[in-house]
């Protein structure tokens, strides 16, 4: 992987505008002010335990979960950071019920922003790396105001995708459909600068990460499946470890460097209704453009996620992701599953 010293991440979206003599610059300046919120939340983040932000609101989201103090600011400043540049015409939050409209005030753009503030933030007391996903789509609907059908949308009308990791540095990463690239935040001169450029994903890796507290409701094809990753085979490169943070955007920006699969199946206590966890529109689809454009694949175990048509704003899917062999191997599990 070559590295470019001093390409800062303005100047590497100018340089992607280039490809495109009809570009108006209103994309460009949409991720830069993404890379702007991202800085604000990475400088929130980093000082947390200073900041008397961790813990709970004492509220719950749309998916009955706890809400930590930091998701709400998170949210706030995306949504603030994004609502006045005159680039985006609606946006959706993992953290809100519906659509957020751009206030009247401001101008409205021919862009459609998805994405899930503080993706991780359970785990954000703990001190463990956490991350923001985002999707970007243009406007398909033709009225005065952008509608829910903006939003609901197959992953592979995405014109962009990418996420940020406050971790031990917070680094962007993100794809226009043209390679995965990544960008370190310098903190001492506040920018991100071009840390890996056109990154590639192993066809095939040696890491599983999976939550295995969840084996009791998992599907017969993931659990054989995962005793097939720890049988001891010289010939095919197994047994695979184990590696699992429980923040899905660590987790998949490990195996993206590294190689592997990331898997979340669905919950099949009831087999008759089996639930799934992962958010299609604020997970799923992004990282399933990011990994295919770095040559791996996204599926839910029968079918390819960015083909999925969305039907609501909070959709759930099972997702399997990572290095392409390890992935296609899973499918074959997951069809002979209970044979």
């Amino acid at each position: 992987m070559q590295k470019s010293k001093g390409i800062t991440i303005q100047r590497h979206i100018i340089e992607q505008e280039r490809l495109f003599p009809q570009a108006t610059g209103d994309f460009t300046g949409l991720l830069w002010d993404l890379s702007i919120a991202a800085k604000i939340i990475s400088r929130e983040v980093n000082k947390a335990g200073l900041a008397e932000i961790l813990g709970l609101t004492g509220g719950v989201n749309i998916h009955g979960e706890a809400v930590k103090k930091l998701d709400v600011y998170a949210n706030e400043r995306i949504c603030k950071s994004m609502e006045h540049g005159g680039h985006l015409c609606i946006m959706a939050s993992e953290e809100n019920e519906d659509v957020v409209p751009v206030p009247d005030e401001f101008p409205k753009g021919k862009y459609v922003l998805m994405f899930d503030p503080l993706d991780g933030s359970s785990n954000i007391d703990a001190n463990v790396s956490v991350g923001t996903i985002f999707s970007i789509y243009r406007r398909k609907t033709t009225g005065k105001e952008a509608t829910v059908d903006d939003c609901l949308r197959k992953g592979t009308e995405q014109v962009a995708a990418g996420y940020i990791v406050y971790g031990s540095s917070t680094m962007m990463v993100y794809t226009t459909g043209h390679g995965v690239y990544g960008f370190t935040l310098d903190p001492s001169i506040g920018e991100f600068l071009l840390s890996h450029e056109k990154i590639k994903i192993p066809p095939k890796g040696k890491i599983y990460s999976i939550n295995e507290g969840n084996t009791y409701v998992w599907d017969e094809g993931t659990r054989r499946y995962v005793s097939y990753l720890k049988e001891n085979d010289s010939l095919t490169g197994r047994p695979y470890s184990l590696r699992y943070i429980g923040s899905l955007v660590a987790d998949f920006h490990r195996n993206l460097l590294y190689g592997g699969i990331f898997l979340y199946p669905a919950d099949y206590k009831d087999p008759g209704k089996p639930k799934p966890k992962l958010r299609l529109l604020y997970e799923a689809n992004p990282l399933a453009f990011i990994v295919e454009q770095a040559g791996g694949m996204a599926s839910t175990g029968r079918e390819r996620i960015m083909d999925i048509q969305a039907t609501e704003l909070h959709q759930k899917v099972p997702l399997v992701i990572g290095s392409k062999e390890d992935v296609l191997t899973y499918e074959k599990f997951f069809s002979q599953k209970g044979k």
